[in-house]
């Protein structure tokens, strides 16, 4: 009776705990008689939204005990039912709400993706309405502090819904791609979603393949909208920016504390690029999860490693490996390897398959033996054995291509006819670039025997001419360091091709014009520096940066480079390369920033299942 006390009861309306009509069974026998109107009253109380907690208890057990009359044709009363504002509710609601979802599962499985729909539909941050002058618009309420707790109860209710109905899976797929958010949507809720679909392939493992292809399929969209120029572009011009802005608010605020957005943060982590951003975001989530799947208490647990390696390599087939220009979304694969050596070789005993598959489409060779050259190169974690042990694959096999082709009737330069031949030169040589004075040192006798044993000048030399194909920033360099260890002498061959127009790619209409932008040759490095800076801080311990060779140097024009720019031209292909008699190096300063500014290493992300919203 005290809550009475002090109210007008003529002038005020109804407490809420009031209720109209029968109870639930009544109301559903009326219906089947023809009677509807208790029916709709319930399904109005139902939607109100000021309903309070114990008028949801009330209800949902009600209806838990006629669980077996609500049959197909109760669909817009469950959809009401589903539509209750249960998550963010007080224990006691969410535990009803749980008991009331089970027993619906359970006993009317017609409602199965109902239920589903309504948890994933809670993956990602609500949407609210914003109201500013006179304009609504509609945004992610991404600060919502319940969002943790939320998404448990979202995951509690899917287990529940899995254990009783265990053909769940089946169905749960299709529903977590048409909920997938559009890659427009806020990075957090990109974040939460996928955060939020890893987690769900930790207690349902039959979904995990597809829910990581699901994943990265996505961030593929994102990465080739993102073009590495772009974002370069973008990044610099925004560091240039903040530089300009702090240098004129020091003339006159020089005791005030900087202010700009790329100060907020200590390590600067934030891409300026909205879909670098994203992506970026995305990427830290996926390497959380490969990281948190793979140890155990800190040290790698073996079968389950394996079992995640044996995932990521189906998506990688499917859907990485045929993707062109891919800038970032790859490195998932890079990381993973760095766990084990063992898994880095399995990796590249995966790719050398690719590359020598006769049955395999060219351009997936192609790209194979890419992303073995650029793994070689770039991959800080693989010893020189590994290396070694990849080129003595590699070089007997064009060496054996060489002896099949050389003298028959196609014995000429045509990527299209020759292109894996082409894209297995191009990785010996960019391997050797990055990789022969690790090679060379600690007995430079040996390894020099080793390098001439690799008969690299009956490859250059033989009628395909591979240097004519192969880019020339690569060409110029394997050139200088061959010539400086007396190897190969390329720079007859290279000012020949420099004279003589051969055709690259034959026209598809016959003949020998020559295409100058479809060589596939073009973009073949698939790890070319990592540009996202927060999950950067992943990959760049585990990373090889190009280092100039400090026991010689080269006098050549120094590339301009943009103040500011993120890598400062991190890669020996952009800027300019040796040519004619001079010896090998580099121009000093103008190639890798990481070697004399390097970024700061920030700590890993914490346990992936705790990585708080």
């Amino acid at each position: 009776m005290m809550e009475f006390e002090g109210r007008d009861f003529l002038n005020s309306p109804p407490m809420k705990t009031v209720r109209f009509g029968g109870n639930v069974a009544n109301t559903l026998a009326k219906l089947q008689q023809g009677d509807s109107s208790d029916y709709e009253l319930i399904k109005h109380q139902l939607t109100d939204p000021d309903i309070k907690d114990a008028q949801i208890i009330s209800w949902l057990q009600e209806f838990r005990v006629c669980v077996t009359q609500l049959g197909k044709d109760h669909e817009q009363l469950i959809y009401v039912l589903l539509k209750l504002p249960w998550l963010g509710r007080n224990q006691a609601v969410v535990e009803e709400y749980l008991a009331f979802l089970s027993n619906l599962v359970s006993a009317q499985t017609v409602h199965l993706r109902a239920c589903l729909r309504m948890v994933v539909s809670n993956f990602a941050p609500k949407r609210i309405r914003i109201q500013e002058g006179n304009v609504d618009f509609s945004d992610s309420d991404d600060e919502d502090e319940n969002l943790p707790r939320i998404f448990d109860h979202c995951h509690q209710a899917l287990q529940l819904i899995t254990r009783y109905v265990p053909s769940t899976s089946r169905f749960l797929l299709p529903i977590l791609s048409e909920k997938f958010p559009f890659v427009q949507k806020s990075s957090r809720t990109l974040e939460c979603y996928v955060h939020n679909l890893l987690r769900v392939s930790v207690y349902i493992p039959d979904l995990r393949r597809d829910i990581l292809e699901l994943v990265i399929s996505k961030m593929l969209t994102l990465d080739v909208s993102a073009p590495r120029s772009e974002i370069e572009e973008v990044e610099s011009e925004a560091q240039q920016d903040v530089s300009g802005a702090s240098q004129d608010d020091c003339l006159f605020n020089m005791d005030e504390e900087e202010d700009s957005p790329m100060n907020s943060r200590p390590d600067r982590a934030v891409m300026v690029h909205p879909v670098a951003e994203k992506l970026d975001t995305m990427m830290s989530v996926l390497l959380a999860f490969i990281k948190d799947v793979c140890h155990v208490k800190g040290s790698v647990d073996i079968e389950k490693t394996k079992a995640l390696y044996r995932d990521l390599v189906s998506v990688f087939d499917k859907v990485v490996l045929p993707t062109h220009a891919s800038c970032h979304v790859q490195y998932y694969m890079f990381y993973l390897c760095s766990f084990r050596l063992g898994l880095a070789e399995a990796f590249l005993d995966h790719l050398w398959k690719l590359l020598q598959g006769p049955n395999q489409p060219p351009i997936l060779r192609q790209a194979a033996a890419g992303y073995m050259g650029s793994f070689m190169a770039r991959a800080k974690f693989l010893p020189v054995s590994t290396v070694k042990a990849c080129l003595d694959l590699l070089v007997p096999w064009l060496h054996l291509y060489i002896d099949s082709q050389d003298t028959g009737s196609k014995a000429f330069c045509d990527v299209s006819l020759h292109g894996p031949f082409y894209a297995a030169c191009q990785a010996v040589f960019y391997t050797l670039i990055f990789r022969h004075s690790v090679i060379l040192e600690g007995n430079l006798k040996k390894g020099l025997a080793y390098l001439q044993g690799l008969n690299l000048e009956r490859i250059v030399m033989c009628q395909l001419n591979p240097l004519r194909v192969c880019l020339p920033a690569v060409t110029n360099m394997f050139a200088a360091i061959t010539r400086k260890y007396q190897l190969v002498f390329c720079y007859t061959i290279i000012e020949r091709n420099n004279r003589h127009l051969l055709p690259v790619v034959r026209s598809s209409v016959g003949g020998n014009s020559v295409s100058t932008n479809t060589n596939p040759l073009d973009t073949f490095f698939p790890f070319d520096p990592y540009l996202l800076k927060s999950s950067g801080k992943l990959i760049e311990p585990i990373y090889q940066v190009w280092e100039e060779p400090s026991d010689c140097v080269i006098d050549v024009p120094k590339k301009e480079v943009r103040k500011g720019s993120m890598e400062e031209e991190d890669d020996f292909l952009h800027g300019e390369t040796p040519h004619g008699d001079s010896v090998v190096g580099m121009t000093p300063g103008s190639y890798d920033s990481h070697l004399h500014s390097p970024r700061s290493v920030g700590s890993p992300p914490i346990s992936f299942l705790q990585r708080p919203f």
